[in-house]
């Protein structure tokens, strides 16, 4: 009976544990989320998702501009985003992190292949907003792999 009881109370007394700091981990939980949020607006082409999830700024304006010209030119998006690093300073939050993607412009596109590292800066604890960004980022892969027109030859 001894070694039921014991038994029992071990198991009870061994639940899993919850994070040590619950608000810091409710944090990261956010932004992982609102990071997710933006590459699934991207992928799904919904601009106004991903807008929705910017502060106003110039350097977000631009990255809007060229998001439009992706949208345009590719009729299928893939990426894949994986965080490697996050720094928090007060309300400021850097996410470093590494991407890889496919631009089709058709289902029969073999399509653009690319891959790189960025940073995008997220103000605000309770709802992260973009307030930045930096590095090599996947937005803007029409502009980036713009095929410069062939100049009709001349022949003498």
């Amino acid at each position: 009976m001894f070694c039921v009881l014991a038994g029992v109370l071990t198991s009870i007394g061994c639940g899993a544990k919850g994070p040590q700091y619950p608000e810091e981990h409710a944090r990261y939980v956010r932004l992982d989320l609102a990071v997710e949020a933006l590459r699934r607006a991207y992928v799904r082409k919904d601009l106004s998702a991903m807008e929705a999830l910017m502060l106003p700024s110039d350097a977000l304006d631009r990255m809007v501009s060229d998001v439009s010209q992706d949208f345009q030119q590719y009729g299928d998006i893939s990426l894949d985003f994986s965080i490697e690093r996050v720094l928090i300073e007060g309300d400021q939050i850097d996410v470093f992190f590494h991407w890889q993607g496919q631009w089709k412009k058709s289902a029969t596109d073999t399509g653009v292949r690319d891959r790189g590292h960025g940073m995008l800066r997220w103000t605000g604890a309770q709802s992260p907003l973009l307030s930045d960004l930096g590095g090599d980022l996947p937005f803007g892969m029409a502009v980036r792999h713009t095929v410069p027109r062939a100049q009709p030859s001349h022949v003498s």
